[in-house]
């Protein structure tokens, strides 16, 4: 298997990145969406008078455990969407086919399409968990915030937030190597998203004590797992077949110009 090319693997990050800001729908998903996360666990908080004269009640902990849950579906839904699109969604609009006919290894290619799917999905997930922060710091009963604040899974599940990125990124891509629907592509991507979300609300409702060595050793584990992905999806990537399949498409100029950009990097 080639080796990592970092020129090219940034070459096609940017191409990936600027047809990102052309499309509706992964605009959508980047803007508006994290936000409906968001709004959910504050506005629990905002509502629920009874935690304010409890707050370290069962009831706060339940909580707790849901604004862990809404602000993690972030790190989630972000990259199952984008990936899930990636392939698929690229050799419908027939930009696929030139851009494999490019110099460029399969792990290049894929590589470059996880780094741009992960920066802002990554950045998203992290500046909704510092929104939450402030807004709770800011606005919610004092005794309550505290409690919040220093909820050991709330930091669990902010540092845990890169590592479901990844996880959900490669499974989007591998499975959107294989299907040839886009919206199938997403939702096979979300059920696929949902084993190391279920440790995450485990941790959330603190059914796993949320402890340090826990915590890492999970991650740990994930951290594994997603480094090796990339490997394993790039064997699942069939040249191929993916021009075979997308043989009757016609080559645009936005293709064209992608392609000649990765090229000339």
């Amino acid at each position: 298997m080639a080796r990592l090319s970092w020129t090219r693997i940034a070459a096609v990050a940017r191409k990936e990145l600027t047809e990102f800001r052309r499309n509706r729908l992964i605009v959508v998903t980047m803007t508006i969406f994290p936000f409906v996360f968001l709004v959910a666990p504050v506005s629990q908080l905002f509502a629920d008078k009874a935690l304010a004269d409890a707050a370290t009640s069962t009831l706060t902990r339940v909580h707790i455990g849901l604004s862990t849950l809404y602000l993690m579906m972030v790190p989630v839904v972000v990259p199952v969407t984008v990936s899930g699109y990636s392939v698929v969604g690229e050799r419908d609009q027939g930009t696929l086919e030139p851009l494999l006919a490019t110099p460029v290894s399969r792990l290049d290619l894929l590589f470059g399409k996880a780094v741009a799917i992960f920066i802002p999905a990554v950045t998203i997930s992290w500046v909704m968990f510092g929104l939450f922060v402030g807004i709770v710091k800011l606005f919610i009963n004092p005794v309550l915030a505290n409690v919040v604040l220093h909820a050991p899974q709330l930091w669990a599940g902010l540092a845990f937030a890169p590592l479901l990125c990844g996880w959900g990124i490669w499974a989007g891509l591998a499975i959107s190597t294989k299907v040839s629907d886009t919206r199938v592509a997403q939702q096979l991507t979300l059920l696929g998203s949902l084993p190391p979300l279920a440790v995450v609300v485990l941790f959330g409702f603190q059914v796993i004590a949320a402890t340090v060595t826990v915590a890492i050793l999970l991650g740990v584990v994930l951290l594994v797992i997603d480094s090796a992905a990339g490997f394993f999806v790039a064997r699942l990537f069939d040249r191929e077949r993916l021009v075979t399949g997308n043989s009757s498409r016609a080559e645009t100029p936005a293709a064209k110009s992608a392609v000649t950009k990765v090229a000339a990097n």
